[in-house]
Order: C-alpha cells, then structure tokens, then sequence
C-alpha cells in the first residue's frame, strides 16, 4: 500500500474513533453526574434525619460539688480519721482538736447556769417572805389605828393625858412607813421574777444562752462531714494549729454529678431545658453511654466570667465564636453502676427534636444540696441545758409566779 493510500486509511479510522467518543463521554459525565446527585441526597436525608435533630460538642466535662472542709474554732489537730481517696459518711469524724480550753469553759458556763437557776429560785422565796412582811405590817398597822382610836374618847373625857394619844398617833405613823417600805421591797423583790417562771427567767435565759455557746463550741472541736462522698486535697496534718475557715480537705460527692456542655453561640438555637441527652467519656472506651437531660442554660459566655474578660471595645476587634455552658443532669443509677469523676471530658449529643421547651428556668427550684448533720449540735446543747435547769430547780413542784 502506498503511502497515500496508509494516510487516507488513518484518517478514515480517526474520523469513526471521534464519532463513537461524545457517546462515552455523556455516558461517563451522566454516570459521575448520579453519584453526585445520590451523594447530594443521601447527605440531604442524613441532616434532615440526623444532624437536625442534634447538636454535638466535645467541649464538655464531669461537674460536681467540692466541699471545701474547715474548722470553726481554732485549735491543735490531735486526730485525723480519714485521707485522700476514702470514703466518708455524713456525721462521719474526720479531724478532732484538742478540746481542753472548750472543756473548761464549758464546765465554768454549766455551774453558772446552775448558779442562775438556784438564785432565781432564792427571789422567787424572797418574794413570799416580802409578801409576808406586807401583811404583819398591816396588822401592825391596823393595831395601832385600834389603839388610837380606843384612847381618843378617854382625851375628850380627860381621862387620858394628851402625851400618850400623840404617842399612839406616832406609832400609827410609824406602822404606816413600816408598811410602806415593806410594799417597796416586796415589789422590788416581785419585780425580778414576776411575769415569767425560774426556766424563763431573763437571767436564766442569759446563762443558758452562754452555756449553748459553750457547748456547741465544745463539739465543734470534733469536725465531722457535712455530706457523703470522696476525700480529695487533704492538707491538714497532725499537731497543726489551724484557725477559723482554715480549709482542711474536701469532700466530692460522686452520686450526684452532672456535665457541663460548651456548645457555640450558634448551636444554642434549638437547644431547649428538657431535653435528652446522649454522653459518652473516655474513662469507660465508650463501652457505657449516660443519659440526661437539659436542666439548665449559663447566663453568660465563659469569657465574661473568666478572670480577665475581654474587652472588645478597645477597637482592636476580632469576632470570636463564644461559647455557653448547657448544664445536664446524670443519671444517678447509671452513675453507680459506672462513677464518673469531676473534671472528666465528655462528647454531648442534645436531640433538639422537640425545641418547644423554655430557654430559661422559670420558677426557683429545690435546693440542690444541704445537711442536717450541724442541726443535732443545737438540738443536743438545748437538751443539755435543760437537765441542768431541771437538777436545780430543787423539790418546787411549781416554778411560776
């Protein structure tokens, strides 16, 4: 074949080659052109199934209460019950002090309350012996009106010298005064128990008073836990002096803990008190799951209440996505069965299905924590006080005036 007629060949063969390629490249671009529809919808049906109905953040971590331990007298550290990572009970001693100078007050406090309650029962006999002398002095009185007035007819009569009737008068004056003066005492006497019985007497009350002081100082040298939970950041040692508020330890309760979530500005559009939560930590390799639920949304952004806050109106500006803390509730079984502890991160996941929640909490709510372990100590200084009272209040079956 000639060269002519090669050339002729080649481009009959290029001209069926250009014919047949636009049918594969529609082919191709309507196959490539599929995918990407099918990948647009399965990403559509997976935000509109999925990722719209939840809000997620990595910036969350384990709360929970740190009660700060501390003394309320001061003194010398002679025992300490208890160290970082045990277990306490509420009631439960933890530090005792040397209680020698709260002893002697407390034994000088409880004879002077005994002393207040035998004085006051003195006045309270005081005033039935003034009482009594009110009455011999009117009969005093009322004897020498009879004699005056016996002697008076025998003055009219001359029967009776003048000297001895102004003697007679003299002695119904002087009746009079004595009776007076005797009215005086007895009110006097009246006046510091009158109105009220020996257990309710003012100077009763006073002594009492610093007896209960005393008393419950006294016990205060004995430092027990306010609450259950876990002993973190012990630093009280034997034979420290300590003084009032001086921090001792502190106690984590690890039963009712919660997370705080920092989720951005813009992802607090949906998020609503109420509803549930899924969160995962790394503690457990993600073999356990927790739920809660929103209880609560911060009333500012972290950087608002961080030390130095920002100040963006220097004119130096940059906008920076802020973050608000979502406080949610645990789950208390689920937490017994896996503990959880303060400060451990956490992945949130908030399904904001239902956003008809409110956004803020409407009404106060219970207190989230107290004790009653402190109420025993003035409960039991009070029935102290009372035995006290009751040894000398003596064989008075009546103690009122």
């Amino acid at each position: 074949m000639s060269a002519s007629e090669s050339a002729i060949a080649k481009d009959a063969n290029d001209s069926g080659l250009a014919a047949k390629n636009p049918a594969k490249r529609s082919r191709a671009l309507l196959i490539v052109g599929g995918i990407f529809a099918l990948a647009a919808l399965a990403w559509f049906l997976l935000w509109l199934f999925v990722l719209s109905t939840r809000e997620t953040t990595d910036n969350a971590y384990v709360g929970g209460y740190q009660v700060a331990l501390s003394s309320q007298v001061a003194g010398t550290v002679t025992a300490i019950m208890t160290d970082d990572t045990q277990r306490v009970e509420a009631g439960q001693v933890l530090v005792k002090l040397d209680g020698t100078d709260a002893d002697v007050r407390l034994r000088q406090t409880s004879s002077a309350l005994a002393q207040a309650v035998r004085e006051v029962r003195q006045q309270t006999e005081t005033v039935t012996g003034a009482d009594a002398t009110v009455a011999a002095r009117e009969v005093d009185l009322r004897k020498a009106q009879a004699d005056l007035k016996r002697h008076l007819p025998l003055v009219a009569a001359q029967a009776e010298s003048p000297e001895v009737v102004q003697h007679m008068r003299d002695s119904v004056a002087q009746a009079q005064a004595a009776l007076d003066q005797a009215k005086a005492q007895a009110k006097a006497s009246r006046a510091a128990v009158e109105g009220t019985d020996i257990a309710n007497n003012p100077s009763v009350l006073q002594a009492r008073a610093n007896f209960r002081a005393a008393w419950v100082a006294a016990q205060r040298n004995t430092i027990v836990a306010p609450v259950s939970g876990y002993v973190a950041q012990r630093s009280v040692q034997l034979g420290s002096s300590i003084v009032p508020g001086q921090q001792l330890l502190t106690i984590v309760p690890l039963h009712d803990l919660w997370v705080d979530a920092n989720f951005k500005e813009n992802q607090l559009r949906h998020i609503r008190i109420g509803q549930p939560v899924k969160i995962s930590t790394d503690i457990y390799g993600g073999s356990a799951e927790y739920h809660g639920k929103v209880i609560g949304l911060g009333a500012g952004t972290g950087s608002v209440f961080s030390l130095l806050p920002a100040q963006n109106a220097t004119g130096n500006w940059i906008k920076v996505v802020q973050r608000v803390p979502v406080r949610i509730a645990l789950d208390n079984d689920e937490l017994d069965k896996h503990p959880l502890r303060i400060g451990l991160s956490a992945d949130v996941t908030v399904d904001i299905t239902n956003d008809k929640g409110p956004l803020l909490a409407s009404a106060p709510q219970q207190p989230p924590a107290e004790t009653a372990v402190y109420d025993k100590v003035a409960s039991q200084a009070d029935a102290e006080a009372e035995k006290i009272i009751r040894a000398n209040l003596g064989s008075s079956a009546d103690t009122s005036n």
